[in-house]
């Protein structure tokens, strides 16, 4: 929840420049809703694509505050973020809520960035693979193991988002390589071509080690998304 209309030009201007056309790199910015026509009107016909941190697990009906799919379809999203750590841990969002959701972005034509990732105390119990697993299945068993072919993954260690603690490369790997062995016990050709992302800090500092692992297809970006010089930086060691 950041942002503002002059800030977020700033932004977006400075995305627009510096990030060009790349045969494997795919950049977007997912912005809170009532950004997205300043987004969807910024960045139309950039090689920058726009989502939604959310989306409701409901088409339309009286859900007051809510926002559909097919809303966010009308300013040109492409994505929509469910499952989100705060979203779950602040608002109670449980994984057959998560699961309604990335359906219901699905259904609206949208590719969801469905979210996984562990607190500290399910990390130092070390319960990393049942919980990643258990948010993992809820989803194929409402949506099927296809629909990760229309989809994007992100593993959000919640243990190393703003407490100082970071998760090292090959700890990233470690889990990204566990949910493709997940998906690969369903579907190995989908295994090998679903994108998984990183969401534990991703900074410049540390972008390219994380990058470098095997099983490790991009990030998720947080603070340093507000920033255009460390957006940006990240998204050049992408390319390396």
């Amino acid at each position: 929840m950041h942002g503002s209309l002059a800030t977020n030009a700033h932004l977006l201007d400075a995305l627009k420049v510096a990030l060009k056309h790349s045969e494997d790199l795919g950049y977007a910015v997912c912005a809170p809703f009532p950004y997205l026509a300043q987004v969807s009107s910024a960045l139309s016909g950039s090689q920058v694509a726009w989502g939604a941190q959310d989306v409701s697990e409901h088409d339309a009906g009286a859900y007051t505050g809510e926002v559909s799919g097919a809303m966010l379809k009308e300013f040109g999203c492409r994505f929509a973020i469910v499952g989100h750590s705060e979203r779950r841990s602040l608002y109670g969002e449980d994984d057959s809520k998560v699961a309604a959701k990335f359906i219901a972005a699905q259904r609206s034509g949208l590719t969801p960035i469905l979210c996984v990732g562990e607190t500290l105390e399910e990390h130092e119990r070390g319960e990393t693979e049942n919980v990643v697993g258990r948010q993992l299945d809820a989803v194929l068993a409402g949506a099927g193991v296809a629909a990760l072919g229309n989809a994007v993954l992100a593993y959000e260690p919640v243990w190393a988002i703003g407490t100082g603690r970071n998760a090292t490369p090959q700890q990233a790997q470690d889990v990204h390589a566990f949910i493709r062995a997940q998906l690969a016990a369903r579907d190995k050709g989908l295994a090998q071509r679903v994108t998984i992302m990183y969401g534990g800090s991703v900074k410049p500092g540390n972008a390219k080690e994380l990058f470098a692992m095997p099983d490790v297809d991009g990030g998720l970006i947080g603070g340093a998304s507000l920033v255009a010089d460390d957006f940006i930086a990240i998204c050049a060691a992408a390319r390396m």
